[in-house]
């Protein structure tokens, strides 16, 4: 992913300038709806852990993407820089990533956050069952929820990555590397050690969940 320049950047806070008001009010929706996804998942941790006497949950991050992100997306979607457009085409505005910590908490953890009834799913795609050719692992779930603000209520959509801690230990430094520095190249060779990592990485959350069956009988 290219930096964009000091004059690109420019470019792109003169595109919000007609609608800045408009923009960081929806900005402000998205990340009341980050707000209320993890809220979520951490009661659901936190009954999980009551029922088990372990955290299922590891860590829940969020971020909400740059206005530079933003425009990326909406130039490949042939969309003019305005918040309808942000909130028609672009479904992942507002991200949030749960590390868990076996593979079947991933599914377990999921399955209960769906079943919510104020929850509305709209995409999924499982790169755990069918990993990216690079051996990117993860679950995407795209979801609509409610939030309630001083005098109305709104529907946001929200991406949520579920992963776990061998997932995301991969693919933070896969990211790192590939994008640390402009123009890097990557070698057929060093793509091949990268899907072996994730390959192996795989092995190791497959045979952890297996010793945690044996385990803690689970």
């Amino acid at each position: 992913m290219r930096t964009l320049t000091t004059e690109e950047k420019e470019g792109v806070l003169k595109e919000i300038a007609p609608h800045a008001e408009q923009y960081m009010r929806t900005m402000s929706y998205f990340r009341c709806a980050m707000m209320e996804v993890e809220t979520k998942f951490r009661v659901i941790s936190e009954d999980f852990s009551y029922r088990h006497d372990r955290n299922p949950i590891e860590t829940v991050k969020s971020r909400l993407k740059s206005p530079e992100s933003i425009r990326r997306k909406l130039i490949k979607k042939n969309g003019e820089f305005t918040v309808e457009n942000i909130e028609k085409s672009i479904f992942d505005v507002a991200g949030v990533r749960v590390i868990c910590s076996f593979l079947d908490d991933v599914y377990s953890l999921a399955e209960s956050f769906l079943g919510q009834d104020d929850v509305r799913l709209i995409e999924i795609k499982d790169y755990i069952k069918n990993p990216k050719p690079n051996g990117y692992r993860s679950l995407h779930l795209i979801i609509e929820i409610p939030i309630f603000l001083f005098d109305e209520k709104r529907h946001m959509k929200v991406e949520i990555q579920m992963r776990t801690i061998a997932m995301d230990f991969w693919a933070s430094l896969d990211h790192h590397m590939r994008y640390k520095k402009d123009g890097a190249v990557i070698t057929d060779k060093t793509r091949e050690e990268l899907l072996r990592c994730a390959t192996l990485s795989a092995e190791l959350d497959g045979s952890m969940n297996e010793l945690r069956h044996e385990i803690l009988g689970e």
